[in-house]
């Protein structure tokens, strides 16, 4: 079965998807950001095939997520490293991280989660704005499509109370084909 392709689609989450959006992908970004950099260690760690891991790093080195350095000559062997775009993932595996755990614990604890180094204590991850401080929900913040101007006002729609940052307003009725209105 083809896979479907999101590089020529204009939105940047179907666009970021084409590049880290298989689970395998994911987890290797997560285990490198546990220091992880070496085949055998993600292999090990994820229990996954090498044939899949092999296209899974390669695909990485391609994003522009890791880079591939070699780090033994005899035998010749390569470790991967985070990139600048792949240390930008950081904020991606801390919102999946924090989503898990409020949606998908594991009973009776357990698992990962981010702690201030300092106290110990869990933290409770957010989006927030780094201009502002404000936390990136509405009604302060809205996504918006197409090439409108940043600082265009955006005129508030109705819209339930429970349908969040992500949301799109409902789609304007459309005339049926052959309909004169």
């Amino acid at each position: 079965m083809q896979r479907k392709s999101f590089s020529a689609m204009p939105c940047p989450i179907a666009r970021s998807l084409e590049q880290v959006g298989e689970w395998w992908s994911i987890l290797i970004l997560r285990d490198a950001f546990a220091g992880k950099t070496r085949f055998d260690e993600f292999q090990q760690s994820l229990g996954i095939a090498s044939n899949m891991l092999t296209r899974r790093l390669a695909a990485l080195v391609d994003a522009g997520m890791l880079e591939r350095r070699p780090y033994s000559e005899r035998p010749l062997r390569h470790e991967y490293l985070l990139t600048e775009r792949g240390r930008d993932f950081r904020t991606v595996l801390i919102a999946l991280l924090a989503f898990g755990q409020r949606h998908f614990a594991v009973e009776g604890g357990g698992g990962a989660r981010v702690v201030d180094v300092e106290t110990g204590e869990v933290a409770e991850p957010m989006l927030v704005d780094r201009r502002s401080g404000k936390p990136l929900v509405e009604p302060h913040f809205r996504i918006v499509r197409g090439k409108r101007s940043a600082t265009a006002p955006v005129k508030p729609e109705a819209r339930p109370e429970s349908a969040g940052l992500l949301a799109v307003a409902a789609p304007s009725r459309r005339l049926a084909k052959g309909s004169d209105a």
